[in-house]
């Protein structure tokens, strides 16, 4: 199995570590392969950079030479899974809905830390959309930029476990959830200082992906992810892709 994990902004370290913590948590025989877009901005922290990764999203995807069974997107907010299930016949995950989705077999309530308070709208809303908001007790910045989380990972931490904190003891929620790519690979030591489950998007994001695929599951073609209609497409370097269809070689299952 072949899963595809790609990264929404273009800091080649950050895709390094999503991979890792991807396939930390793969299982033996699942490949997993990061993808960097080919354009964008370094960190993405608000709308214009969110439908400007979901674009560049799309073209990494569309451009991987090799067949795969299932795209990993890996960012908090609306990064363009939709138009990925319009263009492809295999699974496609989304980090935020994975993670929200696998905190409710965990407990009753679940927050989300994550960076900017910028960021907050653009998470409650993918939530409300993939209908997961019900559950969600609240979403917190810890004021930290996405790159910082690098820069300094002691303080990212400190910053993430206080906000995690006050999400359990003030908002009464009984799982945190990761609100951020860049935070791969912190669970456990928030794990140990909340004392409750902590939820990397990621690592939840792999689990689902090679779930679906044992499962012989993919996205529903029958409405609302049906193909693109065929048409011109200009000016995109994924058009050819765009103009031809889902059932374009590079998108079939690898076996």
């Amino acid at each position: 199995m072949r899963i595809l994990v790609v990264n929404v902004n273009t800091t080649e370290s950050i895709t390094e570590a999503i991979a890792a913590q991807a396939r930390s948590v793969a299982s033996a025989g699942t490949e997993i392969v990061g993808l960097t877009p080919r354009f964008g901005a370094e960190s993405v922290e608000g709308n214009f950079e969110s439908y400007l990764a979901a674009i560049a999203v799309m073209d990494r995807v569309l451009s991987y030479p090799e067949p795969f069974d299932a795209v990993i997107q890996a960012g908090y907010g609306e990064h363009g899974r939709e138009g990925l299930q319009e263009l492809l016949s295999v699974p496609v995950v989304d980090i935020t809905e994975a993670a929200a989705s696998t905190a409710l077999y965990l407990g009753h309530t679940y927050a989300v830390v994550t960076t900017l308070d910028r960021t907050v709208p653009l998470i409650e809303d993918r939530l409300k959309l993939a209908g997961l908001d019900a559950r969600c007790a609240s979403v917190r910045a810890s004021g930290l930029a996405v790159l910082e989380l690098e820069e300094d990972p002691a303080a990212a931490v400190e910053s993430i476990v206080s906000q995690a904190e006050r999400a359990v003891t003030e908002d009464r929620a009984e799982v945190i959830c990761l609100g951020c790519g860049g935070m791969a690979g912190l669970d456990e030591q928030i794990r140990k200082r909340t004392g409750v489950p902590v939820v990397d998007g990621v690592g939840a994001a792999v689990t689902v992906a090679e779930s679906l695929v044992r499962l012989g599951l993919s996205t529903s073609k029958v409405r609302t992810y049906a193909g693109p209609r065929p048409k011109r497409v200009t000016g995109w370097p994924g058009a050819a892709f765009a103009e031809t269809g889902p059932a374009a070689g590079h998108a079939d299952a690898h076996g």
